[in-house]
């Protein structure tokens, strides 16, 4: 089993935030799944399109400009879990599945 962790500054004009939600953006979910699957690729060193997310949790909103930290494992059944955390609390978590 690999382990690694990944950090990521969400660009304060990622243009997901433009609506969601105005006056008061935050990133959403997808967004962090999406850079989740983007690590879990570089921690295996090929694609992991066909995937599927076993599970997800969002504990915690994240606005422009935040710094976060990604931590992904992989598990003796080939699942990748995966911790989100930034400014000391934890933002998400969940698992990726293989095919």
């Amino acid at each position: 089993m690999s382990a690694a962790e990944y950090l990521w500054q969400v660009p304060v004009d990622h243009p997901s935030l433009a609506g969601h939600f105005p006056g008061r953006p935050i990133v959403p979910g997808v967004v962090l799944l999406d850079q989740a699957i983007r690590f879990a690729e570089c921690l295996l060193g090929h694609p992991v399109a066909c995937w599927q997310i076993g599970n997800a949790k969002f504990l915690s909103p994240v606005g422009p400009g935040e710094s976060l930290r990604f931590a992904l494992q992989t598990k003796a059944s080939g699942a990748i879990a995966f911790t989100v955390s930034g400014n000391g609390r934890d933002v998400a978590s969940g698992s990726l599945t293989p095919p």
